[in-house]
């Protein structure tokens, strides 16, 4: 089951790299950041009647959130939204220090965050947009696995590990180098996996390549033979031609493997790496009428995009329930009926 349910208003004390997504393609450039020093911070107008959103963090939701920017802006003229992807541990930060009006968010906010968040005066209203299944993937050319126990990842991954070959997690499997790829620490995809996998966050081996592109992970798991990686679900689903994901057994059977589909991601049956992600807005970047409208539309116009890029919407359930919360921080900070 996920760690954290439903909408939440989150008051604390709160939230560099300027990378930009141009396209639901999630392809990164760097670009100035008008938010930053000198440029007006969170919300500045940009130019004669142009106003600026400024969104930062994970990669995982960018690829929803850069779908999202894209329609929103082709029907908002005269908002631009400064979508950067740093991960969702800088995205905190960045809210932290007041430059961002919505952090993204494959994990939910941690308590030292919130403490960090109540320093500067900074309240925030959690709003889950979209269903994951973090997603483990191999070369395509492996032919002897299709399917791997919580366990043997655990064998892999874990911090102190010595497995350099296949054959040294599976007798079975052949004495193939492995060649592991996944995010850094500051990805709360890093955060998520560390903790479900190896039962401890930020515990993992110093045996494989980190990266805050997840471009860059599927491109080092397509290069290696022995690869291996994890990431966000919607980068799979955009690149099965390159990579093939693996069943996961929460069990030591790996005939109990399940692999990660809408169906057992919403269900909660892809265990344990089914999780919910988020947005986190500034609730008072909630009295600009371009954050509203921005905030309803990813609740409203932009769930089709959800699945468009791969991640499963909301039930009907779960998305009242987000959009009752964004409406009640609404009132609450305009003072509006």
């Amino acid at each position: 089951m996920y760690r954290t349910h439903g909408a939440r208003v989150i008051s604390g004390f709160l939230c560099l790299l300027s990378v930009t997504i141009l396209s639901a393609g999630c392809s990164v450039e760097s670009v100035d950041s008008a938010g930053g020093e000198g440029g007006g911070g969170a919300g500045a107008a940009v130019g004669s009647g142009v106003r600026r959103i400024q969104v930062d963090g994970s990669s995982t939701v960018a690829k929803v959130a850069a779908a999202v920017q894209e329609e929103f802006e082709s029907r908002f003229a005269d908002t631009k939204v400064a979508l950067k992807v740093t991960g969702s541990g800088t995205g905190f930060k960045e809210m932290i220090a007041g430059r961002i009006d919505v952090a993204n968010a494959s994990r939910g906010v941690k308590e030292s965050e919130l403490a960090d968040c109540a320093a500067n005066g900074i309240e925030l209203l959690e709003l889950r947009i979209a269903l994951d299944g973090l997603t483990v993937c191999v070369n395509k050319e492996n032919d002897w696995v299709d399917a791997v126990t919580t366990g043997q990842l655990h064998r892999i991954w874990a911090a102190g590990s010595e497995a350099r070959t296949w054959k040294d997690v599976d007798a079975a499997w052949p004495d193939e180098p492995l060649s592991l790829f996944g995010p850094g620490e500051e990805s709360g995809t890093f955060d998520f996996f560390t903790e479900e996998i190896n039962g401890e966050e930020d515990s993992i081996t110093e045996n494989y390549s980190a990266s805050a592109d997840d471009n860059v992970t599927i491109t080092g798991i397509s290069g290696e033979k022995g690869g291996m990686g994890f990431f966000g679900y919607a980068y799979f689903y955009a690149n099965q031609d390159k990579v093939r994901a693996l069943k996961i057994s929460a069990t030591d059977d790996p005939a109990d493997a399940v692999a990660p589909t809408s169906e057992t991601v919403k269900s909660g049956s892809y265990a344990p790496l089914s999780r919910p992600l988020f947005i986190y807005v500034k609730k008072e970047s909630l009295k600009k009428p371009e954050v509203q409208d921005y905030v309803r539309f990813f609740l409203t116009d932009g769930q089709k995009m959800v699945s468009d890029v791969g991640y499963v919407p909301l039930d009907d359930a779960e998305l009242k329930s987000a959009q009752q919360a964004l409406e009640a921080a609404i009132s609450e900070v305009t003072g509006a009926e």
